[in-house]
């Protein structure tokens, strides 16, 4: 199989870049046709007078940001799951959270590169970038950074999480598990629904939404990948009743994997949204550079000490909680897991589903920050079981290769 096939793409047959970097970048790499004049006689014999010549020039190279041998265990992973899980697709960003460089990115269903024309529309669909879903439960990062941030909880302060069924708004919000008394700092462990929403609601709608838009979500994060769209995320004069509940546990919310990569990177960095990229530059045959791509800082999502903060509970998450899965052995991992319904009809599928899972490691030094996504995964189908041991294979490879390499 291709490496890396969804951020390459491909070129049609007038050397037109038609998917992936070969359509972002086409203008740099199809260099220009030359030609030449012959004039002949009405035999078609060329006559020896002055012709005219342009040479052909050659497109430029890309460098990309792109790790090999990350690319390589990230597929690899990624396609066992896909197939141990019967899954319809999955989706794996692997970046580093101090640059927002992609180290991997890849897709399943995938194509052969060599062999275009057999392939489907689907399987040349770049979902990291251009297919959104609910996200589930790791939007609930968003609901912890605001409430540290503001000011508004402490880790240690404690919430009724009214043994698994609570009313808001006219609707019951129920947990996976009933729960009675935990502490902030347990919620997100625990990953409870009804303690995310107490959370919020001291927090507030229009708090709530200014985070989420700090962490970028509804817009798009500036990948130079071809076809990113921008998610889904509606301002509070839009939210309903029951909204409040909904939105902080990852519902009524529209992600790609690419913005939740951009997301778990500024916790792991210290707070900083750092705009994913994949080229890191151009040069031409003569090994000049043209252009070059620096990290670029977007905004300051929370503050370094609000980051130190969450990224503890995270840390709790892996440790003690529902990404237990996760856990490397030596390496301490920030995370979250994510169980999303599937939206089927305009109504919550409750036999299909999103897993996710989103984190970092080291967590007290981060290298590596990864999303995993996986859809309608058969069996089992809890992010924590399905989408975390992924994460866990290709960030302890990944973090032995990088060691081998320094």
């Amino acid at each position: 199989q291709w490496l890396a096939a969804h951020i390459v793409g491909f070129a049609g047959v007038d050397n037109r870049g038609l998917e992936g970097l070969e359509l972002s970048y086409d203008k740099y790499l199809k260099g220009e046709a030359g030609w030449s004049q012959i004039l002949r006689d009405a035999r078609q014999r060329e006559l020896m007078l002055e012709r005219n010549y342009v040479p052909p020039k050659d497109g430029f190279n890309l460098v990309l940001t792109i790790d090999e041998t990350i690319q390589y265990l990230a597929e690899r992973a990624l396609e066992k799951a896909f197939v141990k899980h019967s899954a319809k697709s999955a989706s794996i960003v692997v970046m580093d959270p101090e640059t927002g460089e992609i180290l991997a990115l890849a897709n399943r269903p995938t194509y052969d590169l060599a062999d275009v024309a057999k392939s489907s529309l689907e399987s040349r669909t770049n979902r990291a970038v251009s297919f959104i879903y609910e996200p589930g439960s790791v939007f609930k990062i968003v609901t912890a950074a605001g409430a540290l941030e503001e000011d508004i909880w402490k880790e240690t302060d404690r919430i009724n999480c009214e043994n698994g069924a609570y009313r808001v708004g006219g609707k019951i919000l129920h947990d996976h598990q009933p729960h009675g008394i935990l502490t902030f700092r347990q919620v997100i462990e625990e990953s409870s629904n009804i303690g995310t929403s107490k959370i919020a609601q001291k927090l507030g709608g229009q708090n709530l939404y200014k985070y989420g838009q700090r962490f970028q979500f509804g817009r798009k994060t500036g990948i130079d990948l071809a076809g990113e769209v921008n998610g889904f995320f509606k301002h509070p004069r839009d939210w309903s009743k029951t909204s409040i509940a909904a939105i902080p546990m990852g519902q009524e919310v529209a992600v790609t994997a690419v913005q939740l990569a951009g997301a778990i990177s500024a916790i792991a960095n210290g707070g900083t949204y750092m705009r994913p990229f994949v080229v890191k530059y151009i040069k031409d045959n003569h090994e000049q550079i043209i252009k070059t791509h620096e990290p670029t800082a977007v905004t300051q999502v929370i503050s370094p000490e609000t980051a130190k903060r969450l990224t503890a509970i995270l840390t709790g998450v892996v440790d003690e909680g529902t990404g237990r899965m996760a856990k490397i052995e030596g390496v301490p991992v920030a995370g979250k897991t994510g169980t999303a319904q599937k939206v089927v009809d305009g109504t919550y599928s409750h036999s299909q589903f999103y897993a996710t899972f989103i984190g970092f490691a080291p967590s007290d030094n981060p290298r590596l920050a990864a999303v995993v996504v996986v859809e309608e995964p058969r069996g089992t189908y809890f992010g924590g079981t399905v989408a975390a041991p992924v994460f866990k294979e290709v960030i302890e490879d990944s973090l032995k290769y990088l060691q081998t390499k320094q």
